[in-house]
């Protein structure tokens, strides 16, 4: 009793210490967000220099004003203004630096001997196949010269293609040992693996792309990919055959990816059903048919085709319970598991692992790295106790994901992701109230009939009966239901402005 006072005091003071510094982060992360978007806005960088003292001076006077100054209204408004400055500042900071190392004109169309390494799953389509090279050195004419750090290059299956497939009718056995046939022969693309070292000549230009409202943004891709350039394999009867180097497990991950896609393709007979598995499976979304995704996408399911955060957090909400029912049945084995580390934070994080490793092995793709940075900060949130209000939460999880990708702000999933994400949050209170209300009120007229009847021991029975295989599921469905609705028409308004379309049937087709 006598530390009942005490720990009343203490709970207290953890609850007020928590309001007060949720109230003071959300209008720092705002600031932050805020300050991103402007520099997102800017027509011409400034110079490196001009970028750098703002984020001293955004640095130093936070600094300051967390020491010095009580949380005020005038002290909020001041850090979420120095907060826009700080994010301001090293978004257009990291800019520069980016720029920098862009392609020169002069070496634009270029025929350039290159010796890299391929870095990930190369994309096979019908016209070739597309790989990412991290350079390691480059001559023109002999000549050493300096290339971005990471190019994305085409190999193009040409007229050597077709002398390829049919050398029986064009050439004959003779001909084919000839240096010009061999030449033709150089121009079919060969087979690809990452980790692979090559060296070819390419030709190169700075990345392009179409300006259409509504498409694909293929140089803002680039950007977030960190790729500076795109070209293609020169491999004419002119040009240095390519050359494997050697092979490496350099980036086992890929290497391992590409070996399902294989597989999934050698296994499955119907194309089209592969494709979709790859996409799912790998991340591979060139895989899919063009016919299929136009059905995709006049259904309102093109989305799913995609390995997005929807597939990553139910794949790490899987992976937590299995992992917590298996360490909760841990003691049969090992009793001290769950004294060390009990089972709802070993479940918590062994998910957000997986969930990692599941995103990574599904490309790493930058939906999927919004879906964990967010999974992470709500795990490392709820495993320190701190119980903030969802605004914070949210906006945190957000902040987050625009420090490490300031870009994914001009992309349309962020925003139809944390919006989603948001909606559900604001609308999650009201349901769960008019839950706890219904359950309520259920158990109460089974308390009331429990009382007043004879067969209390078949009543209990039927009760769990009815409550658990009947109830349950229905509230499940209902929940489901309330949810994919809310999101629905919450979306629908911004699908209309970011695409100038929606799906009628979208929502049957999603529930």
């Amino acid at each position: 009793m006598s530390f009942t006072p005490t720990l009343t005091s203490t709970t207290r003071a953890k609850a007020s210490t928590e309001q007060s510094v949720s109230g003071f982060l959300s209008p720092v992360l705002l600031g932050m967000i805020a300050g991103v978007c402007l520099q997102l806005q800017q027509r011409a960088l400034f110079s490196a220099p001009v970028y750098g003292a703002m984020v001293l001076v955004g640095l130093l006077s936070m600094l300051v004003m967390v020491l010095r100054c009580r949380p005020t209204l005038a002290g909020v408004f001041g850090a979420a203004l120095l907060s826009g400055l700080l994010s301001f500042g090293a978004t257009g900071w990291r800019a520069v630096l980016f720029a920098e190392t862009a392609l020169s004109p002069l070496l634009e169309g270029q025929n350039i001997l290159v010796t890299g390494q391929v870095t990930a799953m190369p994309q096979v389509g019908e016209d070739g196949v597309r790989f990412r090279l991290a350079i390691d050195s480059a001559r023109l004419n002999g000549q050493a010269v300096v290339l971005p750090a990471q190019v994305y290059l085409g190999w193009y299956s040409g007229f050597g293609g077709h002398v390829a497939k049919n050398a029986s009718f064009a050439l004959t056995e003779s001909d084919l040992e000839t240096p010009e046939a061999s030449l033709e022969l150089q121009r079919q693309p060969q087979p690809l693996r990452a980790g692979e070292r090559w060296q070819m000549t390419v030709r190169l230009k700075a990345p392009h792309g179409n300006s259409n409202p509504h498409g694909f943004d293929y140089e803002l891709w680039l950007w977030e990919q960190g790729v500076q350039a795109t070209g293609y394999v020169r491999a004419g009867v002119h040009d240095t055959p390519p050359q494997k180097l050697a092979s490496s497990w350099a980036h086992p991950i890929e290497r391992a990816r590409q070996a399902v896609r294989e597989a999934i393709f050698d296994r499955v007979p119907n194309r089209q059903i592969a494709g979709v598995l790859a996409a799912l499976v790998v991340g591979d979304q060139n895989a899919i048919e063009r016919t299929d995704w136009d059905i995709f996408r006049a259904t309102g399911v093109a989305h799913l085709m995609s390995i997005s955060g929807l597939h990553i957090t139910m794949f790490a909400w899987a992976a937590s319970l299995l992992l917590g029912g298996l360490w909760r049945r841990s003691h049969a084995v090992t009793p001290s598991l769950c004294l060390y580390w009990p089972a709802s934070s070993a479940a918590a994080w062994g998910g957000l692992v997986l969930a990692t490793l599941y995103a990574l092995f599904s490309g790493w793709g930058l939906p999927a790295q919004r879906t964990i940075w967010m999974l992470a900060t709500v795990v490392a949130l709820r495993q320190s106790g701190r119980q903030w209000p969802w605004p914070v939460v949210w906006l945190l999880a957000m902040a987050v994901v625009v420090a490490l990708d300031p870009w994914a702000l001009l992309q349309a999933g962020f925003w139809l992701s944390f919006v989603a994400v948001g909606i559900l949050f604001a609308s999650d209170s009201g349901a769960t109230h008019a839950f706890k209300t219904a359950d309520t009120g259920q158990n109460a007229i089974f308390n009331t009939l429990e009382k007043a009847s004879r067969w209390r021991t078949c009543w209990r029975c039927l009760h769990h009966l009815f409550f658990r295989f009947l109830l349950r599921p229905l509230k499940a469905l209902r929940s489901a239901a309330r949810e994919q609705w809310v999101v629905t028409l919450a979306l629908t308004p911004l699908s209309l402005l970011l695409f100038n379309q929606v799906s009628v049937v979208g929502l049957l087709a999603n529930a």
